[in-house]
């Protein structure tokens, strides 16, 4: 079905769709290619085997991509780290320097040459 707010801003083209179906699609242009003027995008059904149902389920297709095409991104809220989360990973930042630390020779004042 073809939408009011749609019509007129979408060009529609039938051709013959490849793959499975027989003779009866190898014989009519049953597949719907649909292309929105304004925006350039397109939607395309070849699945059914009559060009009424394919171009029904073409607009649906179209106005599903028009519609995240135009859909806004939610804002990001900018968060600050809790206390416990900085005081957490401050801690595990201490122990992980305590081991490295204890790492080290101590004692070895000599130069080896």
């Amino acid at each position: 079905m073809i939408d009011d707010d749609l019509r007129g801003k979408v060009t529609v083209s039938f051709y013959r769709s490849s793959g499975p179906g027989g003779q009866r699609k190898n014989k009519k242009a049953t597949a719907v290619r649909l292309r929105h003027t304004i925006t350039g995008v397109t939607a395309i059904a070849t699945e059914h085997r009559n060009q009424s149902d394919n171009l029904e389920l073409a607009f649906r297709r179209l106005r599903e991509k028009l519609k995240q095409l135009y859909k806004r991104p939610k804002p990001r809220l900018a968060t600050h780290a809790s206390l416990g989360s900085v005081n957490k990973r401050l801690e595990k930042k201490k122990i992980h320097s305590q081991k490295k630390s204890s790492r080290k020779r101590f004692g070895l004042t000599e130069e080896l040459d």
